[in-house]
């Protein structure tokens, strides 16, 4: 062993596979998009879910939650939302004489920020502190939030009327961008089957407690990451900001989403230290939503994806 304990490892393994099995109770057909949210998880990291409506995005969330036991609020976006909506207010009571705080629906553990593209960009900007720093600050006044809070952002990447696109630096602030897609057909018999009676989502239960959620996020920074393992991420980031292709590169918060979820990604497959491929595997939902694409390249029908893509066969692996 390279370094950290494997026992470490086991825990991180089994945590993972009793989310797993707990989620695919009302989520079926969909382990691969399950896994890059319990990655984002473990890593304390805010996921963007990019789909069309109707296949899942909500009881994703919702399930989850309830898995871990955590508090959950759904905020719905619309136009018309204010900051202090999501944030809270201050208010005088008349009966104690004092200004108090009400809290707004950002002060809980896990948010679905529901079609938060629908939003104003001054209403967006609201989650960028509670995002980056895990507090809010409403009149001069800093309200930290909880521990294992995080922001699950929702968008329908087909309807763009009476939409807002995400700023560059909101983007950022997403660990991973995620996309669920339709089920096979097998599975949508399934959960045709499944709903005949009622939701399973009914019937879920907590499946891990917060306290192991929390071992689990810091036994997962012990994973090695080698000095040449570093300078090969750091190449990918450094060649998103030089290619052709691309008008905005990954920023430094792209480099670290990719070391975190990179060791998370090593531990989940039994190892205590990094590979070049475990960054090859997890690139694409960590840094193609960080980039911008030229013109050029959309005329060419180039998706970042696609770019990213291109980016890693085209970056050395060596010493």
């Amino acid at each position: 062993m390279i370094n950290g304990d494997f026992m470490d490892i086991k825990i991180i393994c089994d945590f993972r596979d009793k989310l797993i099995r707990n989620l695919e109770k009302v989520i079926l057909g969909k382990t691969e998009a399950l896994n890059l949210v319990i990655m984002g998880l473990i890593c304390r990291g805010h996921l963007l879910i990019d789909d069309v409506p109707g296949v899942g995005k909500t009881m994703l969330a919702k399930s989850l939650a309830i898995s871990l036991g955590s508090g959950f609020h759904r905020i719905q976006f619309t136009p018309d939302m204010l900051p202090s909506d999501i944030t809270g207010v201050s208010i005088y009571n008349q009966a104690s004489k004092k200004i108090e705080f009400r809290p707004g629906p950002i002060i809980a553990e896990i948010i679905l920020a529901d079609e938060i593209n629908r939003a104003t960009p001054k209403t967006q900007s609201a989650l960028l502190e509670a995002m980056e720093e895990r507090q809010v600050t409403v009149d001069g006044i800093t309200h930290p939030l909880p521990k294992t809070f995080i922001v699950i952002g929702t968008q329908n990447p087909i309807e763009y009327e009476g939409t807002f696109p995400l700023p560059e630096a909101q983007l950022d602030r997403f660990l991973m961008k995620i996309k669920i897609g339709y089920p096979s057909p097998s599975y949508e018999i399934k959960i045709l089957e499944s709903q005949q009676f009622r939701h399973p989502i009914e019937e879920l239960k907590t499946a891990v407690s917060k306290k192991e959620l929390i071992k689990v996020q810091e036994s997962v920074k012990e994973i090695y990451v080698s000095d040449a393992l570093k300078k090969y991420l750091v190449k990918i980031i450094k060649a998103t900001r030089e290619n052709e292709d691309i008008y905005l590169g990954a920023s430094p918060r792209g480099s670290l989403g990719l070391y975190r979820v990179g060791q998370v990604y090593a531990a989940l497959n039994g190892r205590d230290y990094i590979i070049p491929d475990d960054i090859k595997e997890i690139a694409v939902p960590v840094l193609a939503h960080r980039i911008v694409i030229q013109p050029g390249a959309r005329i060419k029908n180039l998706s970042p994806e696609q770019v990213i893509q291109e980016i890693l066969m085209q970056v050395p692996v060596d010493d």
